[in-house]
């Protein structure tokens, strides 16, 4: 196998990856809340996980990808006050909270459907591991590393950090936490500001609860994925991922409950994705400012020109490197739908290409540079750099100028086929719509018309075809074998 560098958040720099037990991998990543539907900020760490999946398979890996619904303990102001989200948007619609919750988890999964992201190998939700929670709280409580509080279950931070060191992975200092941290209705149940629930009691109103030894109540936010994570992983396991805004507190905490039951840490690489913004702030609904999928793929929300579709999302996110961030405007869209039909445009025509005795272009060492930068942290912007590099041998050919050999030409379509779809994902072929056949079947019928034209020196028909075809936004290329035109 290849060697792959990846990121470690926990280390702050690159490592050379080592699973645990080899072939396998268990790789665990925050999936959604779902209370709303699926935004821009959702696809990000979707679509970067997925490629992290794809790309550890391609490796000869097997991956057991994990990867949560968060149904319950979701409280709206931070992991221990205010209401439950879905509980919330259950009492502001009059359903029950798992309709909502089922009706949000459909959508989600039909918005990754949608942008080519592949289903994990299981996908746990938090209210179907709510005696996994209880159990971890309890070997925490064994430990000595957390404590009951008017039948609420807190852990105890500043106890856990003479021990080992809260704030290890986001790199916080728990004086400075301290000093920072403000009050919060509801606090003097806590013995420090600090302390987070791994154990809520329920409110009288409060609609989604279980029976506990402590109360009837519900798991606070962090414990799902230390419950969930080693119930399907092992008490040991290789990756751990999400959007670094789950840095702290989630993650901060979950390697704190995590060590505290278990006496030692469970994950070997934490990695995370950078944020997607808009104008600068992250883009997300608690700002108010986000896009849904939907809207995306519809085009109907204020802040879009137009509709863009699901591949040309995910061309744009994987144009940017995922560790770095990514600044939503329609500009930007444009010219990741412009580069997206670059690519389709390419590798339809590399299938159509018929080869000769021998090359005139040089296209040596494709895979390798392609390879070369996926081992070096998924570098998926200089993926998509190499494969346009490779699109200017392949319109020469098919231009006419140049000539490509059968064992370059299959080396090429092999590297095509390879990481433009199976590792990018991205979905290249032509639509099987009978809309679209028919509206390509169209066009070709228009421009085998002027093609007629051409042949019978009608220039007048010729040219009204091709400039009322340009009016509407085709363009329209003559080539050795006929013609070309794209959108």
């Amino acid at each position: 196998m290849q060697d792959l560098l990846i990121y470690n958040t926990l280390t702050r720099q690159k490592e050379l990856f080592k699973p645990l037990h080899a072939p396998h991998v268990g790789m665990y990543v925050c999936g959604p809340t779902v209370y709303g539907d699926a935004h821009l900020g959702h696809a990000r760490p979707a679509i970067t996980f997925d490629v992290l999946f794809r790309y550890l398979t391609h490796l000869g890996y097997k991956v057991r990808y994990v990867r949560n619904i968060t149904d319950v303990g979701h409280l709206e102001h931070d992991a221990d006050e205010g209401e439950d989200k879905i509980a919330k948007k259950a009492r502001l619609e009059q359903k029950e909270p798992m309709e909502v919750a089922q009706y949000y988890t459909n959508r989600f999964r039909n918005a990754m459907a949608a942008l080519n992201v592949l289903p994990p190998s299981i996908e746990p939700q938090a209210s179907g591991h709510i005696i996994e929670q209880i159990n971890f709280v309890k070997k925490i409580l064994e430990a000595g590393y957390a404590y009951e509080s008017q039948g609420s279950i807190y852990f105890d931070v500043r106890k856990f950090n003479k021990d080992f060191h809260y704030g290890k992975l986001s790199g916080r200092n728990i004086d400075e936490l301290l000093a920072t941290t403000r009050e919060l209705d509801g606090q003097d149940e806590k013995h420090c500001s600090l302390d987070f629930a791994l154990w809520k009691k329920a409110q009288p109103e409060h609609i989604m609860r279980w029976p506990s030894p402590w109360s009837d109540g519900f798991p606070g936010w962090h414990m799902e994925c230390s419950a969930m994570g080693t119930k399907y992983l092992g008490e040991s396991f290789d990756i751990h991922g999400g959007g670094m805004d789950l840095i702290f507190p989630h993650h901060e905490c979950e390697i704190a409950q995590s060590t505290a039951a278990l006496g030692h840490e469970t994950v070997k690489y934490w990695i995370h994705n950078n944020m997607i913004t808009i104008n600068g702030q992250k883009m997300g609904k608690s700002y108010n400012n986000f896009i849904t999928l939907d809207e995306f793929f519809n085009g109907t929300h204020e802040k879009l020109e137009r509709a863009y579709s699901p591949m040309t999302i995910r061309f744009f996110i994987l144009q940017a490197h995922y560790r770095s961030t990514v600044d939503f405007s329609n500009d930007a869209l444009q010219a990741a739908e412009k580069g997206f039909a670059r690519l389709v445009d390419a590798y339809n025509r590399l299938q159509k290409i018929t080869p000769s005795a021998s090359s005139t272009v040089d296209v040596k060492g494709l895979r390798e540079r392609c390879e070369e930068a996926m081992c070096d942290d998924l570098n998926t912007p200089i993926v998509i750099s190499n494969l346009f590099d490779a699109t200017k041998a392949i319109n020469s050919v098919t231009d006419g100028k140049a000539t490509i050999s059968k064992e370059d030409l299959d080396e090429l379509k092999q590297t095509f086929e390879v990481f433009v779809k199976d590792i990018l994902g991205l979905r290249v072929e032509e639509s099987n719509n009978t809309q679209d056949k028919a509206y390509k079947g169209a066009v070709d019928l228009l421009l085998e018309i002027r093609k007629q034209a051409k042949t019978n020196k009608d220039w007048a028909t010729s040219d009204k075809i091709r400039d009322e075809l340009a009016n509407l936004g085709f363009s329209v290329k003559d080539t050795k074998d006929g013609f070309e035109w794209s959108l």
